[in-house]
């Protein structure tokens, strides 16, 4: 009996161990280091990043607001000495802003709400489900890609794209995913090399498990590659609590407050 040995396109990446090495591998030092001072470049100083903290405060942040006074109160904490500041309404809501940098104040309402907006009395939908979406998307990024690598590298495709027209498509969403993308498309693209063009299509049943579970075609077997990413195992309170009491290492702890956004 012959045992079946599965095929897949030829990555020397993922057959590295195979194919030892004649010459040593290239010295990419310099790129890196290129790679690090164009982001050193791109972030800002403590000195531009003067907001602390916000927080929710008064009637509204204990829960004792009363009929017709219905007012939330929001403190915005500066690193620095506050100063007379210019406030520009939009469609989307307002700006708070001085010479150096800018607060943009978004409005929306609850999901229930938007089915009973008025369009003559009421903001745009368009903007109130703008807003929402910027709410899930912050939350995404904190929960799924909120590693130091991974910032490097989006605020550095954020560069390409203001210097180069073609990257102009890449919204900050899009940049996001992208490491999702690609790894969808490469397992994808390996199925469509073997005959499943119809499965991908959706013309042969159901196509959703493809990108991540094995599948056979014509006796090839395609594994979907290693995600790039993989959401850490949630914490239990315990250990939450001793890695808080933790001190940072001096040098970390500026770098954090650096880093807030």
């Amino acid at each position: 009996f012959r045992p079946f040995v599965p095929h897949i396109p030829f990555d020397f990446y993922l057959c590295e161990m195979a194919f030892p090495r004649v010459k040593p591998a290239p010295d990419e030092t310099s790129f890196s280091e290129a790679l690090l001072k164009r982001n050193q470049d791109l972030a800002p100083n403590s000195a531009e990043q003067q907001i602390e903290e916000v927080r929710q405060v008064g009637s509204y942040k204990k829960g004792t607001m009363t009929t017709g006074h219905n007012v939330a109160d929001l403190v915005v904490i500066l690193k620095i000495l506050p100063t007379f500041l210019t406030m520009l309404t939009n469609e989307t809501g307002f700006e708070i802003s001085s010479s150096d940098a800018t607060v943009k104040i978004l409005i929306t309402t609850v999901p229930p709400n938007l089915r009973k907006l008025d369009p003559e009395l009421h903001l745009d939908i368009k903007v109130l489900q703008s807003a929402l979406a910027a709410i899930r998307h912050a939350r995404w990024f904190e929960e799924n890609a909120s590693q130091s690598t991974v910032k490097v590298l989006i605020r550095l495709l954020k560069d390409l794209r203001i210097r180069f027209p073609g990257f102009e498509p890449l919204t900050p969403w899009i940049l996001d995913l992208l490491d999702m993308v690609c790894y969808t498309a490469q397992t994808l693209v390996r199925i469509l090399s073997h005959g499943g063009f119809r499965k991908i299509l959706g013309q042969e049943g159901d196509a959703s498990y493809l990108a991540s579970e094995i599948s056979t075609w014509d006796g090839v077997i395609v594994t979907p590659s290693e995600k790039a990413y993989e959401k850490p195992p949630e914490k239990k309170e315990g250990e939450e609590e001793e890695e808080n009491t933790e001190e940072p290492p001096q040098g970390e702890e500026e770098e954090s407050m650096e880093t807030q956004e």
